[in-house]
């Protein structure tokens, strides 16, 4: 390319780079004067990637996810601290034995949770259970060694049941809730998560006919960034810890808003953490109990760490009054969120020619599924509804990040729909080694356990 160009055009090549320097839209894959715009992800690591574990794959950044890590394990606190990672958002082992070496414990959302931690090296004494389906084996997974949590009247009578004069925790919702939709809101009167804090002379009843020790009391509002709803939250909670002398823990589960988009919102951990810890202070002023701190993201400790990396497979357009689609290799199949809760999520086009810098354009995008709902750019209000986004032009065969894919994407995916596998996960480690730490899927394993007639 450097060939062809005489020296004037040389000359306003570099003065439309450093034109663009600031321009997320411009094209320099080889110039080296822009570096991507994406979270953790140059040019050249995508590129390798890619090549070398195929597109579609998710991608972790493990120094984004231990300075997560250090941020959460420094949540204020007068009487100790239990941070915990809630498994449900991201699932792979790798991770979680990450968060293990830092000192962090785990949140199950199901026996079966349970079960793949301790598979992979955790120890059961790290994982704590609140599950909207009940266990059978409740008993068994106590005697495991973990923690857990009623989260209904029926769970609590089924534990007494099973181990009367036991340990747990109690779940209570505390009639208010918090998030950027109604599906993410788990507190309230909207929300059948956590027993009804109206209801809990009822549980005190169970607790008392099955001699149960509550030495627990946890909620859980959903995702939001407002410290004030926080702190209402906490004293809601706190005060229910009244009614249970043998309380030593209070979990205020996770849920801490993390802004993907550029100006989005996030939670600010030591201004949250700081009123918290004055609650908290304030109660053990009043009462001399001193209650040790619990708090479960998944969302804070990965959302941004991790990436999906596609490839721009197609490009159509529907005429003048029609969109520009751009068509991944990935879709639904690998991130849902947008589908079901019409999430934004960062987008960056990194192209593969070498060309001088062109403008953006804007697009639809959407995935490899034959589904309509298969779409990655919804309007924030409907995820049923197209909304354009403007990105630099992308051709066919261009690489293509999706950022902030972390959380609730590669453990919450519309598996196997069109008979699409399960994507390989990648980790890039604080070196820049790229590690494998999960294969990509094959057909004969989608069909394994199928019976043939």
């Amino acid at each position: 390319m450097w060939n062809s160009l005489n020296s004037c055009s040389l000359q306003l090549y570099l003065f439309l780079s450093l034109l663009f320097l600031f321009d997320e839209g411009s094209r320099f894959p080889k110039l080296h004067l822009l570096m991507s715009s994406a979270r953790f992800l140059s040019f050249e690591q995508a590129r390798e990637i890619a090549q070398q574990f195929g597109s579609p794959v998710y991608v972790y950044d493990e120094a984004s996810l231990m300075k997560a890590a250090d941020r959460l394990l420094a949540f204020p606190n007068p009487f100790g601290l239990t941070a915990r990672y809630a498994i449900k958002a991201s699932s792979n082992g790798a991770l979680l034995n990450l968060f293990h070496q830092k000192g962090i414990h785990f949140d199950a959302s199901s026996e079966f949770e349970v079960y793949r931690a301790i598979q992979g090296g955790i120890p059961a004494d790290r994982i704590s259970l609140s599950s909207q389906e009940f266990p059978e084996d409740i008993s068994g997974l106590v005697d495991l060694g973990i923690s857990a949590n009623a989260c209904s009247l029926s769970q609590l009578k089924a534990f007494g049941e099973a181990l009367p004069g036991g340990e747990l925790g109690l779940r209570v919702n505390p009639g208010v809730g918090s998030g950027g939709t109604l599906k993410t809101n788990v507190g309230g009167p909207s929300s059948s998560f956590g027993i009804w804090h109206e209801v809990l002379d009822e549980a005190a009843a169970i607790i008392q006919e099955y001699s149960l020790k509550i030495v627990r009391v946890h909620s859980h509002i959903g995702s939001g960034s407002d410290p004030k709803v926080w702190v209402k939250a906490a004293d809601l909670t706190i005060n229910q810890v009244r009614r249970f002398p043998e309380v030593t823990h209070l979990n205020l589960g996770g849920g801490f808003k993390v802004g993907r988009m550029p100006g989005e919102a996030s939670t600010d951990l030591q201004v949250v953490g700081e009123l918290i810890k004055l609650a908290l202070q304030t109660f053990a002023d009043e009462t001399g109990r001193k209650l040790h701190l619990e708090v479960e993201p998944g969302t804070f400790l990965v959302a941004n760490s991790g990436c999906l990396l596609a490839t721009v497979q197609d490009k159509v357009h529907t005429g003048d009054c029609g969109h520009v689609f751009l068509k991944l290799d990935g879709g639904m199949t690998d991130i849902l969120r947008p589908t079901l809760y019409a999430a934004q999520q960062p987008m960056t086009v990194m192209p593969v020619s070498d060309q001088v810098p062109v403008a953006e354009e804007p697009v639809i995008v959407v995935g490899h599924c034959c589904e309509s709902g298969d779409l990655l750019t919804p309007d924030e209000s409907d995820p049923g509804l197209l909304k354009e986004r403007s990105l630099q032009k992308a051709e066919i065969g261009d690489l293509f990040i999706i950022d902030g894919a972390g959380a609730y994407c590669s453990s919450m995916n519309a598996k196997n729909y069109n008979s699409f596998p399960e994507l390989p996960e990648v980790l890039v480690r604080s070196s820049g080694e790229l590690v494998l730490i999960r294969q990509r899927q094959t057909l004969e394993q989608i069909l394994q356990n199928e019976i043939p007639l």
